[in-house]
């Protein structure tokens, strides 16, 4: 799917999110024209899931804790709504998003299909126009 000048700066926020979170991958993802898809990874340094944190530039070295790896979903997705509001001056995100806790192999597998199917499918979409 081409992306719109939006969708590049969506894409381009969404690749550099693990620059600013410890530990965070961004396994798969696509901007679509009216939703976008991500399949993050959260891992602590030593590989095994728990309590990430977010990078801080106010002092050098220095993370804010989360007390738990999904506390750090909002935030990603705070930082990419604010960057891509202020790219383009315009409230362009809705207020809320879903997530999903990826529970095995099997799982992880299904929505990584769904992420790379999901284009394709676009002009079956309830909003294609």
């Amino acid at each position: 799917m081409a992306l719109s000048i939006i969708g590049k700066a969506v894409a381009r926020e969404i690749e550099e999110t693990p620059s600013h979170y410890q530990g965070i991958a961004i396994d798969n993802y696509d901007v679509m024209p009216n939703h976008v898809h991500l399949l993050i990874k959260i891992n602590k340094s030593d590989g095994a899931p728990g309590p990430l944190a977010r990078k801080r530039r106010a002092r050098p070295g220095g993370y804010v804790g989360a007390s738990r790896p999904t506390a750090l979903i909002p935030a990603i997705a705070t930082m990419i709504k604010k960057k891509t509001n202020k790219t383009f001056s315009s409230d362009l995100w809705q207020p809320s998003y879903h997530d999903h806790i990826v529970r095995d192999e099997e799982d992880y597998q299904r929505i990584w299909q769904y992420i790379d199917e999901n284009p394709a499918k676009w002009t079956e979409n309830a909003y294609y126009t």
